[in-house]
């Protein structure tokens, strides 16, 4: 008489493996990584087509070639450090300087790259361009730049809000008086 030969029973088994994936599922946390806090424009789709024209003394231009050198306003710029202040100038000319733009609200930051211009310099200037603009504001309200960027980080709290609202001068319709206004332009190719 041959004996049977003993099984392990595995009726179970989808049933642990179960258990298992929605332990790991419930247990494992997801990096919740920032990235650039730049808020996007809407859709063109949303946007109802304009014929508005912008003058080019309301335009900082800033354009970076392949080789990562810089040029501003058509001149070539080698050290930054200057750079942030002549943004700031820009932005808050309010017409004093028939050069440089008519009012924040119409001042434009144009920024230009090449493809090969390298991700470190894109973001660089793009801290230095933004950094003008929360000086400004922060200099509105009457903090420093790192307490704006803390209060720009939680608009839930009132106190903050009005912070914001009072350094970026929001008016009673919504609107506001120094909107950051940053035109990325999409980077042209090198070579062909």
């Amino acid at each position: 008489m041959a004996r049977a030969t003993p099984e392990i029973p595995n009726a179970s088994m989808a049933d642990i493996a179960f258990l298992l994936l929605t332990f790991f599922l419930v247990t494992t946390t997801i990096a919740n990584d920032r990235g650039l806090s730049i808020q996007l424009p809407p859709p063109p789709e949303a946007v109802p087509p304009t014929d508005v024209k912008v003058s080019e003394h309301n335009m900082f231009k800033i354009q970076i070639n392949s080789s990562d050198a810089l040029l501003v306003e058509g001149e070539p710029m080698s050290d930054v450090s200057g750079l942030k202040e002549m943004i700031k100038k820009f932005i808050t000319n309010y017409g004093a300087d028939p050069l440089s733009s008519d009012s924040p609200e119409k001042a434009i930051v144009s920024y230009k790259t090449d493809r090969g211009t390298s991700h470190k310099r894109f973001i660089e200037i793009l801290d230095i361009i933004q950094g003008a603009y929360y000086d400004v504001y922060a200099d509105r309200a009457g903090v420093t730049n790192a307490r704006w960027r803390e209060i720009s980080s939680d608009l839930g709290n009132p106190e903050n809000q009005a912070i914001y609202d009072k350094g970026r001068g929001k008016r009673p319709d919504g609107t506001v008086e120094i909107p950051m206004q940053l035109s990325i332009a999409e980077p042209t190719k090198v070579g062909n």
